[in-house]
């Protein structure tokens, strides 16, 4: 069924627009910049610092976890995580800073553990440690070496796969990506936490492969079709790939989407993030990383060995235009 949805031989004239692309995407970069420079981001517990309580049951049954963030959420304290920390019978509370000094985060140590005790019959607090902002301001420093590292370790990938400008495509792309992500994040106020970290690092890694499937198809017409001029190789490349991308891009939505509205709020800030990457990542593979190889003037010779004259498989004469035949 889905199969039918997507187009077959279309003969879209990508690169038309690409000026108009390039527009709109600096805009949105622009803006993203502008956004967290001025609002910042709704930094998570992680970032921001807090108290942190391990809690366990008695009878080593499964923590209530519902239960828990319920009655930690009601207590006014801002913003609460609660995971399963270890087996089933141990979790993780999390409340974020409290303005003030030490003692207010005890005071609302107190107040939490006085409220579980209450509401969960037979829970043990067995650790309690305060968070202070030296060790959320080294989880930022990590987040952020993380994605630069990710995004220098495909250039260089790229880079000796390809030709450089290959390369510098992918990782404009790619920064293009994280960078409308985090603007995302800015307008929507939802938390930042590590699980979008890691939802940055997945979706830098789904936006490669989106655009190394595409160059891959320029690469092998450039090689087949010598003669055809660069915009319209490229529109062919990325004609013959769109049923791939297409498919791939709503068979990926189809189970995030189910995540985002039935995986709980727990997950909602991860899946949220895997949405908007999947949708920028798909747009970013054809309409930026792509027509960025016109603007940096690639040269096909170096892409064109010599062994492709005794390959059988490279159209030497190509007496018409392929992608008018589409």
């Amino acid at each position: 069924m889905l199969l039918r949805l997507v187009p077959e031989n279309t003969k879209i004239a990508f690169m038309k627009p690409r000026k108009i692309a390039f527009a709109i995407s600096g805009l949105l970069i622009l803006a993203s910049i502008a956004l967290f420079a001025v609002n910042s981001l709704n930094y998570g517990i992680d970032f921001k610092g807090g108290i942190a309580i391990e809690i366990g049951m008695q009878d080593r049954s499964a923590v209530p976890l519902a239960t828990v963030r319920e009655t930690a959420s009601a207590l006014g304290l801002g913003n609460v995580s609660v995971k399963e920390y270890g087996d089933a019978s141990e979790a993780l509370v999390r409340v974020e800073r409290q303005p003030g000094d030490e003692e207010a985060q005890s005071a609302a140590m107190v107040k939490v553990r006085e409220a579980l005790t209450e509401a969960v019959p037979g829970v043990t607090f067995r650790q309690e440690n305060i968070v202070g902002p030296v060790v959320s301001g080294e989880l930022k420093r990590d987040g952020t070496l993380a994605v630069s590292i990710a995004v220098i370790m495909v250039l260089i990938y790229i880079w000796f796969r390809f030709e450089w400008q290959f390369g510098l495509g992918a990782v404009v792309a790619l920064v293009h990506d994280v960078l409308l992500t985090v603007g995302f994040f800015a307008v929507t106020r939802l938390e930042f936490n590590l699980s979008i970290i890691a939802a940055l690092l997945t979706i830098v890694g789904y936006s490669l492969n989106d655009t190394v499937v595409v160059y891959d198809r320029i690469r092998e017409n450039i090689r087949k079709y010598r003669k055809l001029p660069l915009e319209e190789l490229i529109n062919l490349s990325l004609n013959q790939t769109l049923s791939r991308t297409l498919m791939t891009s709503l068979t990926t939505l189809l189970a995030l989407f189910a995540l985002y509205f039935l995986g709980g709020a727990v997950i909602q800030g991860f899946t949220a993030a895997m949405i908007w990457g999947v949708v920028i990542g798909t747009y970013s593979s054809i309409f930026v990383a792509s027509p960025l190889l016109l603007s940096f003037d690639l040269r096909r010779e170096a892409m064109i060995n010599e062994p492709d004259k005794a390959d059988p498989t490279v159209d030497k004469s190509r007496p018409t235009n392929p992608f008018e035949q589409m």
